[in-house]
């Protein structure tokens, strides 16, 4: 779910209007004339098929990362290229938009919207700020915050989760600067600067991780999960992922603390007047409404339907009968379906017809997302039909010496936090994911942990304002120097490129995902 772009136009300062524009006018122009190049150029171990893909390619990865038309919008220019220039029928090159992970973005993307709109989001915030010994030290507020952001990032997009905390995390912040600590007359200390750019990054940072923990959290993990199946005839279930992603959540979440601790220290002491950014919580989820409740019953309903196959599995074990029954009926994307149903059915008012979700605010989710999704799934799907992603893999494995398992792994994370960092994370994994599994195949290897890597990867744009959308919302807040941006996102992409490879170097093997 991407902020709304006239939202992150109105936080750029004139300078980086400006590279903006010259950014997005020279990818305007590069594109066509990457697309003819690479046309015209010999390709002797390609098809004629592979040979035009490889030209259409260069174009849209190229309108990627320059962004001079929307993304999503780039990506249905792809699939349509390769419809009129003859790399594959209508049929092959559009059948993938109705994978059944395309299904699951929709019902999970409508469950979150109601989740917004009924605020139980914000419930859940006043739950944990109400918990006797975080309200009023600044070292807990920011832990928790932290722990807020991530828990809800799990199921709803990093973007959302971000954008429900930032007035909250502006709100501790002001109660905190009431009490000022030695510094100039009438300026704040340098230590509370620090600790409310701490505060604002964690609010950012634990939504990117929170996003890894489970399927739904980030657009990543569904293309992830999409490719793997479709290029490596592999599947991961929703459990699957859990037990690799909570983990990883946790290892990375200490990680960020540490880093935030040592980076911006919050003021000592403890704050005696937090009452009223917990009364104007309170005043808002007060009393559950039925729109609340049925929220969540529908999240819930949704929730334990996706883990139940893997709970069937553990009990009974993978090869039984009747967690192969219930794994094919329970499909992700049905149960995300048949949960998000749920806010049109059950009436919260039965003689005004009104329920706890209207078709209007339905059609308000991410579809940007969603077209992305289908088209870099197209894209992949053909790079692998046609070869082109055989020969890329061949001669980046070859140029590159990488040939076991965990270092092509360690390449696939490195170039995933890269190319995020300058392109929207889906983008970024629906170009990576698929080279990296053509790499891992040249070499002979498991494609899973390398597919694993990029795709977590892709969530880690740290650095920079554009990197994610909840740098871009916490940047605009005005309370972030872009340099303790870069400084922070820096040392966390590297220790969590480190953390990446570890857990997956652990829990891979153990988990059967080889």
């Amino acid at each position: 779910m991407d902020i709304d772009d006239d939202m992150v136009q109105a936080r750029l300062s004139p300078q980086e209007e400006k590279f903006e524009w010259w950014r997005q006018t020279i990818g305007l122009f590069i594109g066509p004339v990457g697309f003819f190049i690479l046309y015209l150029l010999p390709t002797p171990s390609l098809s004629m098929e592979g040979h035009m893909l490889a030209a259409i390619l260069g174009l849209v990865i190229t309108y990627w990362i320059t962004e001079p038309i929307p993304i999503p919008v780039t990506a249905l220019l792809g699939a349509a290229l390769c419809v009129i220039s003859g790399v594959a029928p209508a049929k092959a090159v559009l059948s993938p938009f109705a994978d059944p992970i395309v299904f699951l973005f929709i019902g999970s993307f409508m469950i979150a919207k109601a989740m917004s709109l009924h605020k139980l989001d914000r419930r859940f915030a006043y739950y944990i700020f109400s918990i006797k010994g975080i309200g009023n030290n600044p070292l807990s507020l920011l832990i928790a915050c932290g722990v807020i952001v991530a828990l809800i990032s799990m199921w709803i997009s990093n973007t959302a989760a971000t954008a429900i905390m930032l007035p909250i995390g502006i709100g501790v912040i002001r109660t905190i600067e009431r009490f000022p600590v030695v510094g100039e007359a009438g300026k704040l200390s340098g230590t509370q600067l620090r600790y409310r750019t701490g505060f604002m990054l964690m609010i950012a940072y634990g939504a990117s991780i929170g996003g890894i923990a489970t399927p739904v959290g980030s657009p990543p993990n569904l293309i992830t999960m999409g490719m793997i199946e479709s290029l490596a005839d592999f599947r991961i279930t929703f459990f699957q992922w859990m037990l690799f992603g909570v983990p990883l959540l946790v290892m990375m979440f200490i990680l960020l603390t540490l880093i935030l601790r040592f980076l911006n220290p919050p003021p000592g002491g403890k704050l005696s007047d937090n009452i009223e950014l917990l009364s104007g919580i309170k005043s808002e989820v007060n009393i559950w409404s039925r729109g609340e409740m049925y929220t969540m019953l529908s999240f819930c309903l949704a929730v334990l339907l996706w883990v139940f196959p893997g709970i069937t599995a553990g009990l009974f074990g993978s090869e039984s009968e009747i967690y192969k029954s219930v794994k094919g009926v329970l499909d992700e994307g049905i149960v995300a379906l048949i949960a998000a149903s749920i806010l049109f059915i059950i009436p919260t008012n039965w003689e005004k017809r009104t329920f706890a979700m209207t078709w209007g605010q339905a059609v308000k989710i991410d579809w940007g997302t969603i077209m992305l999704f289908g088209g870099g799934l197209s894209l992949g799907k053909l790079m692998f039909d046609t070869g082109v992603a055989k020969v890329i893999g061949t001669r980046l494995a070859d140029a590159g010496g990488f040939e076991g398992l965990w270092s092509i792994t360690a390449l696939s994370i490195i170039i995933g936090i890269l190319v995020s960092e300058t392109t929207s994370n889906t983008a970024s994994a629906s170009m990576v994911i698929p080279v990296m599994i053509a790499v891992a195949q040249a070499a002979g290897v498991s494609p899973i942990p390398p597919a694993l890597g990029a795709g977590l990867g892709a969530s880690f744009g740290f650095m920079l304002p554009v990197s994610t959308p909840p740098n871009a919302i916490v940047y605009g807040s005005g309370m972030v120097p872009i340099l303790s941006m870069v400084k922070a996102g820096l040392i966390f992409d590297i220790l969590g490129f480190i953390m990446i490879w570890i857990g997956l170097r652990i829990l891979c093997p153990v988990l059967g995902l080889m």
